[in-house]
């Protein structure tokens, strides 16, 4: 079972920062595609940022593009979602997962959701 730990939630304002870990072991980050999605209440989950096993390519969904940065620290074995500039619709449950490479990248995960951590921005 893959395992990530995220942390890094809580409660800010519109316009505030927070930076999102996800530690993950180091064969999970060498072999497998990262990626933070989120689940807003009544909606779908949906890929924010994915950043390849190489290090080499990112995604980041439209709606966070030029406010969010993915980042890794081979190091500490942890995946970074530095989010800036965070707007009230970015409220939501963030989740790191493994991506599944069987579909558009960033759209699937591998394996099952974990506890995943809140983000909440009042206006």
């Amino acid at each position: 079972q893959l395992k990530f730990v995220e942390s890094g939630g809580g409660f800010v304002h519109s316009g505030g920062s927070l930076r999102l870990p996800c530690a993950a072991s180091r064969f999970i980050l060498n072999y497998y595609d990262i990626g933070w999605f989120r689940q807003a209440p009544g909606k779908e989950h949906e890929g924010v940022s994915c950043l390849t096993s190489s290090g080499n390519n990112t995604y980041y969904a439209d709606s966070v593009k030029g406010r969010f940065t993915i980042s890794r620290d081979n190091a500490k074995n942890t995946v970074y979602l530095q989010m800036n500039s965070l707007k009230p619709e970015d409220t939501a449950v963030y989740y790191c997962a493994a991506v599944s490479r069987a579909y558009s990248f960033c759209s699937r995960i591998v394996g099952s959701w974990g506890q995943g951590t809140q983000v909440t921005v009042s206006s």
